[in-house]
């Protein structure tokens, strides 16, 4: 099969890439509006990469049907700060009330039944309930098309539930930490079903061969 991105719709482009690009990690990102009102969001598109400077990236969409820009990308071009909160199992229900579309003047965590935690670096607080939260500076917004953004965020530091990072090695439990990922449209996943990986020293059989000798046999 081939299908040529150009022959698509933008909403049949979503579907493919959301399907088959899993599990994606979700930014619960809470910004604050001038009026002082804390809004919350959940993305699926968003990932990190970068570390020197640590930087993250969200796709951002306006609103379908006017294409004005929402909440989230309107609080972050005007304050140029905002918190990614990652979501664990615990808060899986209250991230998706956060998905609820209500008016610039009500409040996501209210709604969700969420806590405010304030930040130390920035205005927008984190959700407390989040097992790790960024607090993030506005790097570069870009708009992408009129209804898609994109929002390179760096990260100025981090907040962790307790337990769950060892600050001698700056290791995470990964027992403990257990995030949701995205897959496709209802679909969600944990992230329990773990194995490792040994990559190949140099003069190690290559995989290639080791597959032709399991072949052979």
């Amino acid at each position: 099969m081939f299908l040529d991105f150009s022959a698509l719709l933008p909403q049949q482009r979503y579907k493919l890439l959301t399907a088959t690009v899993v599990p994606r990690p979700i930014a619960l990102v809470s910004t604050i509006s001038t009026e002082g009102i804390v809004n919350a969001a959940p993305f699926s598109f968003f990932n990190v990469f970068s570390e020197d400077p640590a930087l993250a990236v969200l796709g951002l969409e306006s609103r379908r049907d006017t294409g004005a820009i929402k909440d989230t990308t309107r609080n972050i071009i005007e304050s140029g700060e905002l918190v990614i909160n990652l979501v664990d199992r615990q808060m899986v229900s209250e991230m998706a009330a956060c998905a609820a579309d209500l008016g610039p003047d009500q409040s996501e965590l209210d709604f969700a039944g969420l806590s405010s935690a304030r930040s130390r670096m920035i205005a927008p607080p984190g959700i407390e309930e989040a097992p790790i939260r960024f607090e993030c500076r506005l790097f570069e917004m870009r708009q992408i098309t009129p209804v898609r953004h994109l929002c390179i965020a760096e990260i100025l530091a981090l907040h962790a539930r307790s337990g769950l990072i060892d600050t001698a090695d700056m290791r995470v439990d990964t027992s403990a930490y257990v995030p949701v990922g995205r897959l496709h449209g209802t679909e969600y996943c944990e992230t329990q079903d773990r194995f490792h990986i040994t990559v190949p020293q140099t003069g190690s059989t290559p995989p290639a061969d080791r597959k032709d000798r399991r072949r052979q046999t």
